[in-house]
């Protein structure tokens, strides 16, 4: 086995619109290229790494996790994310990784998928948390 690092999660949306928004305006990946796959989707990027893939057009699940439970992405500016989903009326979960510092967010996207958000513990606290 050679495997040295992973290249993208996938997820299914009904609507691409909001997620592209969800993925892009809150979380900071781009929109960009992507080859002609005969059915509709976006490939969100982090620098020049196509992260996430989006699929529309088909069905969604009727559990929207299925068997994966999360994706995780290393982030920055805890401050600034908070407040971005409090204005959006967005709920999330926010605490501290159990024996250790690094503070842990989790939200949903609008299709139901699960996304962590992990911030070096030594990010100032958001207002009413410690």
């Amino acid at each position: 086995m050679a495997v040295v690092g992973m290249n993208h999660f996938t997820v299914l949306t009904a609507d691409l619109d909001a997620t592209r928004r969800f993925y892009g305006d809150l979380l900071g990946l781009v929109d960009g290229p992507r080859p002609d796959l005969g059915f509709p989707g976006a490939w969100l990027y982090c620098g020049d790494q196509a992260v996430l893939h989006v699929i529309a057009g088909r069905a969604l699940p009727t559990e929207a996790a299925g068997v994966i439970d999360h994706m995780a992405f290393s982030a920055t500016d805890l401050p600034a994310t908070v407040a971005k989903l409090d204005a959006r009326g967005l709920r999330y979960d926010l605490r501290r990784q159990r024996g250790g510092t690094t503070w842990q967010l989790f939200v949903f996207d609008p299709s139901g998928a699960r996304v962590e958000l992990d911030f070096d513990g030594a990010e100032p606290a958001p207002p009413g948390y410690t």
